[in-house]
């Protein structure tokens, strides 16, 4: 009894560190002899603003349990990234998801987050502060954030790199320091 306690606890603990944003509700008619039957899906993302974020599709009957459903898939599949200075990406990349695209720079300190909605609630949740990003095709939520997830897939730290290609780090921060000074010039 204490242990299930404990366990309690200790998940109760786990996921207050979670900050969770509803993206989109789509109501659903299903059509039975007699009338319609409606059912809720919900997409939610998950994120702890250090790094971490996932996102979760959940249908139900009601509203609050598919948003219950959709927040535990997403809490299962939360990705790591990499942040340069904790508060923006290292390199502009992009992503695609079907028909939905996605653009994601890198932005100096004070920009904040310049992006369109569904996109806004995973940098939110990803503890971003500075990002421009640019939807273009489908403005499908379901595709634009399976697009931007994409992306965030293909972000590499210079720590990663570094390891790849048998280097330093302090060589490829170098060469970014000598990008950034030729550019204010």
């Amino acid at each position: 009894m204490a242990r299930e306690r404990e366990r309690d606890r200790q998940r109760e603990e786990r996921d207050s560190e979670f900050v969770d944003r509803l993206v989109h509700i789509n109501r659903v008619a299903k059509v039975v002899k007699g009338g319609k039957r409606f059912g809720f899906a919900a997409l939610v993302v998950v994120g702890d603003q250090k790094g971490r974020v996932g996102f979760g599709h959940g249908k139900a009957r009601e509203v609050p349990e598919a948003i219950r459903k959709a927040t535990d898939q997403a809490k299962r599949g939360l990705v790591r990234v990499s942040l340069r200075e904790g508060r923006t990406l290292h390199h502009d990349v992009n992503g695609r998801h079907g028909a939905g695209k996605v653009v994601l720079r890198a932005a100096p300190a004070g920009t904040g987050i310049i992006a369109g909605g569904p996109m806004r609630a995973v940098f939110e949740s990803l503890g971003m502060h500075d990002v421009v990003a640019k939807s273009l095709g489908s403005s499908n939520p379901y595709n634009l954030v399976r697009a931007t997830f994409d992306a965030l897939k293909h972000e590499d730290s210079p720590r990663s790199v570094a390891a790849r290609r048998s280097l330093k780090v302090s060589q490829i921060q170098g060469r970014r320091q000598g990008i950034d000074a030729e550019s204010t010039d």
